[in-house]
């Protein structure tokens, strides 16, 4: 799988990389992709949040309100780039930041970009970040064959006239909710949008779906989950992203399949996916 905008080979890289790692299988994936390239990464492990597999890579362990500690950190390890990878459960307040006197002239951009949606909070940290002489760059620049290729149905299962139409529902619901910078998916389901993603995540959105058709508020099958990037969305951080435990969690809420932006969304151990959906019969349809 290849996206067309990108070589295939991912960018090249001058300098040591350190990988920030949320949660998710992201951060092992592109870990693993540097390693195999003979590139020896190092891991910036989030507390609480951060695959215990990334344990075995160099590393050292943070807090995600220790931007300090952050740079410090990223400094020993003489880094040149920096790949955010993996989701945040946990968002941070002001009053968790462990300040000292080197975050002084940074606190009122850090503080107005705590006030702001997800988006606006990763460009004000990748911003900062590259303030201090490091080099952000995308999770898809060093592995562009994670992301979904150009219009087309990967699966034995396509979507009949319904489902396409709930696609184009819950497409449109998306790119709304995107631009507000508040989500990058929502659910149709008998030709209604009925869920939209919030700070809850996809996993947890499906997981309403189950209760909604447990109570009769909607149908008791079919639907679809679209997920698309934010539009203007800064494209190094935080693209919408599927792998196997997605189509597990949308057959549990008896969705019919599932919708993805292509170029922009990443499609975790893709085999794996695929098997997945055509074990339940369901579709996966890129756009």
């Amino acid at each position: 799988m290849q996206a067309s905008h990108l070589n295939q080979a991912g960018k090249e890289l001058y300098g040591r990389t350190a990988i920030i790692a949320g949660n998710g299988t992201l951060p092992l994936t592109i870990a693993t992709v540097l390693q195999n390239q003979g590139k020896l990464p190092f891991l910036i492990i989030l507390r609480n949040e951060s695959d215990p597999k990334l344990y075995a890579f160099e590393h050292c362990e943070i807090s995600i309100a220790e931007f300090s500690m952050l740079i410090r950190s990223l400094k020993a390890a003489r880094i040149s780039n920096v790949v955010l990878a993996g989701g945040i459960r946990t968002r941070p307040y002001w009053r968790d930041l462990c300040i000292d006197s080197s975050m002084f002239r940074v606190l009122p951009r850090i503080f107005f970009s705590l006030t702001k949606g997800d988006d606006a909070l990763l460009r004000a940290f990748i911003k900062l970040v590259e303030a201090y002489g490091f080099r952000i760059v995308g999770a898809h620049e060093v592995a562009p064959t994670l992301l979904a290729p150009k219009k087309t149905i990967l699966t034995k299962k396509y979507p009949n006239r319904q489902e396409k139409h709930n696609i184009a529902l819950a497409f449109e619901a998306a790119r709304q909710l995107g631009m507000l910078d508040i989500g990058q998916g929502a659910v149709a389901v008998g030709g209604r949008v009925v869920a939209l993603e919030g700070a809850e995540g996809t996993d947890n959105m499906l997981e309403r779906i189950k209760q909604m058709r447990q109570v009769g508020s909607i149908a008791s099958v079919g639907g679809v989950l679209v997920k698309v990037m934010k539009p203007n969305q800064e494209k190094r951080a935080d693209l919408p992203t599927i792998g196997p435990k997605t189509v597990e969690n949308a057959y549990q809420a008896k969705l019919c399949g599932i919708a993805v932006e292509a170029d922009y969304t990443f499609i975790l151990d893709l085999e794996k996916t695929i098997k997945v959906a055509d074990q339940y019969g369901m579709f996966i349809k890129t756009l």
